[in-house]
């Protein structure tokens, strides 16, 4: 079955005149002679579009995982040129959605009830269709509620996974053939996608994806994150609070509600940066059609199918890094990429330092409420390829969210100036994990851990000294190894001693 979903998409290239994309270097464009020769036969759609507008189309044509995967790329300037950014950024699921009966079907068996047993009201047409699901407007019996159910799309698992097993073969390719193959990580970057996905495919996920930033964000004024009624949720069903709201897009909606878009684009910003730096665990799929807005002026977030998570060593090298860059000290920009990783330990400092410099001061010359962030993203990757900096997968879903959640705020304020709103949250991040109150957190976490070792020291150290006594050649180390013990016993009891002070002062 693979073989012949690999020539439809082969076909598809052809018929929409993607070959081109191959000519590349001397191998890619032999091969694409050969494959444009074979399939003569098949006449090119589109001929009066551009390159970048067939290549959405045909990744329209070939389905939810093509979709996706071109939303991916769109968030990754790294890999492709920014004129296709653009078009794939408005890739869309354009899916008729599937019979009702069937997706009543799928919701009985799910939660081993008859449909009318648990809704009392269930409308037929769905409100939302998309590539991975369907949403069905329907009011729960029990109580009344108004809620959303979302049924996952019959045999959808097993279309992507035929997809990203070819995705798979064709970032093998990519990575033997392309000179940036290797740079690129193009098997990593695949994995990431495939992982992403298959999330979106259990629902029982997506449900504890909400409920966790819902608990997140339980004292947050800003927010409102729907309940999950867990009862009638399984992994093909989720059954959600139902919300109503405007869509966050829709500016003439919003002014005639009286909404303050200013104060709601700059809750934005907050809202994200605090998920990513505060909890390290975001709403990755922040796009218009997931946000709504309340009539007291509150976001909405849904669906939650996919989030990021990040290390705290993450956090504090993209905080760094983002700062640095706000204040235009590109040195120190440089030495956090060598000092995180995300740059060869070999590159050169001082050169690469300049070369960020160049390319961000043109941008950094504007005022601030006109910079772009995603811009300054993208003229750092480019810098990237000519230093040898590898992809970091676990940043992708962020770099995405960072390019919807601008995106949004300028839709609803032209004017917002985005390094006024992040920079107060990223400061008080850095002062947390740095100062003294990081350091009594840090003390007060490893405090179970250290409750055990500490008083095992002595022991251990004392039976380690008995059995170098009984060793003859280092007899004679023996009595200055007696003073270090010593000393080193008088050490551990001061820390205990500070550490229960500081402890017991804290808590």
């Amino acid at each position: 079955m693979r073989i012949f979903r690999l020539f439809k998409i082969i076909l598809t290239f052809k018929r929409y005149g993607l070959f081109q994309i191959l000519t590349i270097n001397d191998k890619t464009s032999r091969f694409a002679g050969i494959l444009a020769f074979a399939l003569w036969f098949i006449p090119q759609k589109h001929k009066d579009k551009s390159l970048p507008v067939r290549v959405k189309l045909a990744f329209e044509h070939l389905g939810p995982v093509f979709v996706k995967f071109g939303q991916l790329l769109s968030t990754r300037p790294d890999l492709i040129p920014s004129n296709y950014i653009a078009e794939l950024a408005h890739l869309q699921s354009k899916v008729r959605p599937f019979d009702t009966k069937l997706s009543k079907q799928i919701i009985e068996n799910s939660i081993n009830k008859p449909i009318n047993e648990v809704f009392s009201e269930f409308i037929d047409t769905p409100v939302a269709s998309a590539s991975i699901a369907q949403v069905h407007r329907a009011r729960l019996a029990i109580n009344n509620h108004e809620v959303a159910v979302k049924v996952l799309r019959p045999g959808i698992a097993k279309i992507i996974d035929k997809d990203i097993k070819v995705l798979k073969l064709a970032a093998l390719v990519v990575e033997k053939l392309f000179s940036d193959g290797k740079r690129l990580r193009p098997q990593e970057v695949i994995d990431e996608f495939e992982t992403t996905i298959h999330e979106e495919l259990d629902f029982l996920q997506e449900a504890a994806n909400s409920t966790e930033l819902a608990r997140l964000h339980k004292n947050d004024k800003r927010i409102i994150i729907p309940d999950v009624y867990y009862d009638y949720t399984t992994k093909d069903v989720i059954v959600m609070e139902w919300m109503n709201g405007i869509t966050i897009s829709d500016i003439p909606a919003l002014k005639a509600q009286g909404i303050d878009l200013e104060k709601l684009s700059h809750y934005g910003v907050e809202i994200f940066y605090t998920q990513v730096f505060h909890f390290g665990f975001f709403h990755a799929d922040m796009h218009p059609g997931n946000i709504l807005c309340s009539n007291d002026g509150r976001y909405i977030a849904l669906d939650f199918g996919i989030v990021g998570c990040l290390s705290d060593e993450d956090k504090r090298y993209l905080a760094i890094n983002i700062l640095a860059f706000f204040n235009r000290d590109y040195k120190k920009v440089a030495i956090t990429h060598v000092e995180s990783g995300w740059a060869p330990k070999d590159t050169p400092i001082e050169q690469f330092e300049n070369a960020i410099r160049a390319v961000c001061e043109p941008i950094f010359n504007k005022p601030l409420a006109q910079i772009s962030f995603a811009q300054v993203l993208i003229k750092l990757f480019q810098v990237s390829r000519r230093f040898g900096i590898v992809v970091q997968p676990q940043l992708i879903l962020l770099q995405k969210t960072i390019v919807n959640v601008e995106g949004m705020g300028r839709i609803l304020n032209p004017e917002l100036d985005l390094w006024k709103t992040a920079k107060p949250i990223l400061n008080k991040w850095l002062r947390e994990q740095m100062g003294v109150k990081g350091f009594v957190r840090n003390l007060k976490s490893e405090l179970p851990h250290w409750s055990y070792v500490l008083p095992t020291i002595p022991r251990n150290f004392a039976t380690a000294l008995t059995k170098l006594q009984e060793t003859s050649d280092l007899n004679q180390n023996y009595n200055k190894l007696v003073r270090d013990y010593r000393r080193m016993s008088g050490l551990l009891a001061v820390m205990v001693i500070v550490l229960t002070i500081i402890l017991v002062i804290k808590l």
